[in-house]
C-alpha cells in the first residue's frame, strides 16, 4: 500500500502551451477527442437530482483511512502487516495534511476557498476534518500501544525506552551515540540573541528547557533528530525476559529504542553545565505542495528544483506534541509556529509512527504474508522458463492481457522494453514515465537504446507529487545518454501510462504497444494490482503515434480509433456511454455499468451515474480511496452498489465496462474519476478488443461486488451521510472469500497446470 501512499490531489495549473515549449505559443493538444471539440465545461444541475447528493472528498479520504486503521486492527492478519498498515495509515495522514489540509487553509487565507461540491463551506469541512483526524489519531496510537506493541513482544519484538534496558545495552548504546548520534546534533537556544528556529517539515525536535546552576534562569532550546539516522535503533534482544527461551539468536528477535529517547539520555552532552530541566518530543506538518507557475519559467526543470528548496518552508498544518507536554511550552510553541489549538495533536510517544516500516521489514516469515511469486504471464510462456519468451512474436499472435502483481512485471512489460533495446530491428521507442525508480531496468533499457543508435522519446512528468526530485535525476541522466526526454505539455500532468516500438519486418514497420494502468515502477509493481495490455494492433499503433506526437510536438487535431483521451476526451466518452445504457434500459435491452477506479469524485460523471440508477441500470463500483457517491439513496441511488477492497496489494487498475446492449464494452487506463483526472492531465483509456480479455474483466468487477468476497460495503445513513462498513465474515463467522488470495491461488494453479 503505500508505498502506499496515495496521492489525494493535485493542483490545477493553467496553461496552453505546447510540451517542453514554455514561451511559445502552441495548442493544447493532450487529449483532443475525435471531434476536436473543446474540453468539457460543468454543466448544469440537473432539476430531479437533489442539491445533497455528493459526499464531502475530503470526509471521504478520511474514511478510506480508516478502512486502512481497520486492517491495522484485524488481530486474523500477520502480526508484521498489521505494524506496516499502522506506518501506511501515519504516511498516508501526513500526506493528507501536507496537501489536502494545507491547500484548503491556503485557500481559506487567501479568500479563494469556495463551497465544497458537498454543500459545505470551506470551515466546516476544516471543522469536520479535525474532528475525525483526532479521533482516528487517538485511535490509531490507541491500536498500536494496546493491541499491536504487546503482541510484539510476545514475539520477542519490543520497543522499549532507554532506561529500560540492560546495562550492558544502555553502554551499547552510549557508545552508539558518542559516535554516530552526538557529532550530527546541533542545539539551538532561543533568546534575545537566538530567535525562534525554523522547525522543519515533518522532522522530530526536542523542546528542551535548561537552567543556568549558577544564576538559575531558565532557557529553552530545540534539538532536531537527525532524520537520515535510522527512526527506531536496534538493539541485542539476547537475555531479555520477554524472549522466548528457545528463539533464534537473529534479526528476528530484537528490541527497538527511538532514537529520541536515547537523544534525551544524553542531553547533557549537548549542554555541559546546564541542569536540563524537562524535554519533550514534538513535530510539525507544513504545507507542502508545488506550485510552479509554468508559462513564467524559462526552464521547467530548474524551476522546479528551486520550487523543491523552498517546499520546507510552506506554513505550519499540524502540531503533533508528545503526551506531557508542560502548558508554557505548549503555548510557546503554538505562539511561535503560529498555529491553532484545534491543529494541534496530542498523542503518546513514540511520534511519527511512519518509521514503523523498520519493524515490519524484520525477517520474521511467520509474521508475514506468505511469500508471493508473480508467474510469466499466459502468452509469453506456457512453461515458466529461464530463457525469455520472443515477446514480439508472442504479441504477433495475440494480445495479451497482463494483470499485476500477479503477472510478473519482470518477465513481461520490464523484458518487452529490454528486448526492444536490444533487438538490432527496433528502430525506436517511444515511452511515458510518470513514476518510476532511479535504479530501474526500464530507464538502463532506455538509455541502451539510445546509445544504440534507435530514435528513443521520453515523456518524464517531473511533477509526479513527491518523486521530484528522483525523477529530475534520472531525467538528466537520460538527456545524458541521448534520450529526447520531452517534460510534457504546460499546464498539465502526464499520467498515462504508455509504450511504443517500431520495428522493421519483413512486411514493414509494425508498431508494438503496452498500454497499462499503473507505472513503470518494478518495485511497485510487485504491490500495486494493475492491468495493462500488450498489442500489435495497427489501430492501437496508429493511436499512440499520434498522442505521442501530441505530447513532443504540435498535432492538435488528432482522431483516435480506440483510446479516450483527456482532458477533453474520457468525461464526455464516459458519460456518453452512460447515457446509451440508459437508452438501453428504457429499450428493454442489457444496461449495466461497472466501474473499478482509485477515487470517485467527478460530479458531471456521478450525476450520469444517478441518472442511470434511476433509469434502472444497475451500477456497480469498486473504489479503493475517495467516494463522493451516495449509494442506497431511494429515488436516486438504489441500484448503485459501491464496495472497496483493502488488502496486502493496492488496488491501483482502472476498469470502465458497460454492457453496451448484450455485446460489452471495456476501457482500462489511467484514469480516475476526479477534476485532475478529466481536466489537468493527460490521461488514456484503451479499449480492450479480445473478447476473452472483456470477460476476464467484467468477471474480476462482479467477483469484486459480490456478498460472498470480503469488502467494505458503502451505505448512506438516515442524515445523509456515507457509511462504511466492513464486510468479511459470513453468518456463521467464516471468513470470506479475499479476493487477492483468490487470485493468488488462481495464478498459481495456472502455473502447475503449465
Amino acid at each position: 500500500m503505500s508505498g502506499l501512499s496515495p496521492s489525494v490531489i493535485a493542483r490545477a495549473v493553467d496553461g496552453s502551451m505546447a510540451a517542453g515549449r514554455p514561451g511559445t505559443t502552441g495548442a493544447l493538444v493532450a487529449g483532443t477527442d475525435q471531434d476536436g471539440a473543446e474540453p468539457d465545461q460543468a454543466g448544469e444541475i440537473p432539476a430531479e437530482l437533489p442539491p445533497d447528493r455528493f459526499a464531502d472528498r475530503e470526509v471521504s479520504w478520511l474514511q478510506f483511512n480508516e478502512r486502512v486503521l481497520e486492517l491495522a486492527e484485524d488481530t486474523s492478519l500477520p502480526l508484521l502487516e498489521r505494524v506496516r498498515f499502522l506506518a501506511i495509515f501515519a504516511s498516508n495522514l501526513d500526506e493528507f495534511f501536507m496537501v489536502r489540509v494545507a491547500g484548503l487553509k491556503r485557500r481559506i487565507a487567501t479568500g479563494m476557498a469556495v463551497q465544497a461540491a458537498s454543500g459545505l463551506l470551506p470551515r466546516q469541512v476544516l471543522d469536520l476534518i479535525s474532528a475525525k483526524a483526532h479521533e482516528l489519531t487517538d485511535r490509531h496510537a490507541a491500536v498500536f500501544a494496546e493491541q499491536v506493541q504487546p503482541a510484539l513482544a510476545a514475539e520477542g519484538i519490543t520497543l522499549v525506552h532507554f532506561d529500560h534496558l540492560h546495562e550492558s545495552e544502555r553502554d551499547r548504546l552510549h557508545k552508539y551515540f558518542r559516535k554516530m548520534i552526538f557529532p550530527v546534533l546541533t542545539p539551538l537556544a532561543v533568546d534575545p540573541a537566538h530567535p525562534f528556529p525554523y522547525i522543519s517539515g515533518l522532522s522530530l525536535n526536542l523542546a528542551v528547557v535548561v537552567r543556568n546552576p549558577t544564576t538559575g534562569k531558565e532557557h529553552f532550546a530545540r534539538v532536531k533528530v537527525p532524520p537520515l539516522l535510522p527512526r527506531f535503533i536496534a538493539v541485542d534482544a539476547r537475555g531479555r525476559p520477554h524472549r522466548p527461551e528457545d528463539a533464534p539468536d537473529d534479526d528476528g528477535y530484537r528490541s527497538f529504542v527511538p532514537i529520541e529517547d536515547v537523544i534525551s539520555s544524553f542531553l547533557y552532552y549537548l549542554f555541559p553545565g546546564m541542569e536540563v530541566v524537562e524535554h519533550h518530543v514534538f513535530r510539525v506538518t507544513r504545507n507542502e505542495d508545488l506550485e510552479v507557475e509554468e508559462d513564467d519559467a524559462e526552464n521547467l526543470l530548474q524551476a522546479l528544483e528551486k520550487e523543491l528548496l523552498r517546499r520546507r518552508f510552506g506554513p505550519p498544518v499540524r502540531l503533533e506534541l508528545a503526551t506531557g507536554f508542560t502548558p508554557r511550552l505548549r503555548e510557546m510553541l503554538i505562539r511561535e509556529l503560529d498555529i491553532s489549538e484545534a491543529d494541534v495533536y496530542e498523542l503518546p510517544m513514540p511520534l511519527d509512527l511512519t518509521g514503523l516500516n523498520l519493524v515490519a521489514d524484520l525477517d520474521r516469515p511467520e509474521l508475514h504474508y506468505p511469500k508471493h511469486v508473480a508467474i510469466t504471464p499466459r502468452g509469453l510462456a506456457e512453461v515458466e522458463s529461464a530463457s525469455p519468451t520472443d515477446i514480439f512474436q508472442a504479441i504477433r499472435g495475440r494480445d495479451i492481457l497482463l494483470h499485476h502483481p500477479y503477472d510478473s512485471f519482470s518477465t513481461s512489460v520490464q523484458q518487452f522494453i529490454a528486448q526492444a533495446a536490444a533487438d538490432p530491428n527496433v528502430l525506436a521507442i517511444k515511452q511515458t514515465l510518470y513514476r518510476t525508480s532511479g535504479d530501474s531496468p526500464i530507464v538502463d533499457s532506455l538509455i541502451d537504446a539510445a546509445e544504440a543508435g534507435k530514435q528513443v522519446l521520453a515523456i518524464v512528468e517531473i511533477k509526479a507529487r513527491f518523486d521530484e526530485e528522483a525523477n529530475i535525476s534520472w531525467a538528466r541522466k537520460l538527456e545524458q545518454a541521448g534520450v529526447h526526454v520531452v517534460y510534457g505539455i504546460v499546464g498539465l500532468k502526464t499520467h498515462c501510462k504508455l509504450s511504443l516500438v517500431v520495428r522493421q519486418e519483413a512486411e514493414g514497420l509494425r508498431r508494438y504497444c503496452h498500454v497499462g494502468t499503473g507505472n513503470y515502477h518494478p518495485k511497485t509493481a510487485r504491490l500495486y494490482e494493475d492491468h495493462g495490455v500488450l498489442t500489435c494492433d495497427s489501430e492501437v499503433g496508429q493511436d499512440l503515434t499520434r498522442l505521442f506526437n501530441q505530447l513532443s510536438g504540435y498535432a492538435p487535431k488528432s482522431r483516435f480509433h480506440r483510446l479516450l483521451v483527456a482532458p477533453r476526451g474520457i468525461r464526455r466518452g464516459l458519460v456518453e456511454r452512460i447515457e446509451k445504457e440508459i437508452a438501453s434500459a428504457q429499450a428493454g435491452k442489457p444496461a449495466w455499468v461497472k466501474f473499478k477506479v482509485n477515487s470517485v469524485v467527478d460530479e458531471q460523471t456521478l450525476d450520469a451515474l444517478y441518472r442511470a440508477s434511476q433509469a434502472g441500470v444497475q451500477v456497480d463500483v469498486v473504489v479503493r480511496g475517495i467516494c463522493a457517491i451516495k449509494a442506497g439513496v431511494p429515488g436516486l441511488s438504489e441500484n448503485i452498489r459501491v464496495r472497496s477492497i483493502l488488502g496486502r496489494f493496492l488496488e491501483h487498475s482502472r476498469v470502465y465496462a458497460f454492457a453496451n446492449a448484450g455485446e460489452p464494452e471495456v476501457y482500462l487506463g489511467s484514469a480516475d474519476l476526479m477534476h485532475r483526472n478529466l481536466d489537468r492531465r493527460v490521461e488514456v483509456l484503451f479499449r480492450v478488443a479480445d473478447p476473452e480479455h472483456v470477460a476476464d474483466l467484467v468477471g474480476l468487477i462482479d467477483i469484486s461486488v459480490a456478498d460472498t468476497t470480503a469488502s467494505w460495503h458503502l451505505s448512506t445513513a438516515e442524515d445523509g451521510e456515507p457509511v462504511w462498513t466492513r464486510h468479511h465474515l459470513d453468518r456463521s463467522g467464516r471468513p470470506l472469500m479475499d479476493l487477492q488470495e483468490h487470485l493468488m491461488s488462481v495464478h498459481r494453479r495456472r502455473s502447475a497446470d503449465s
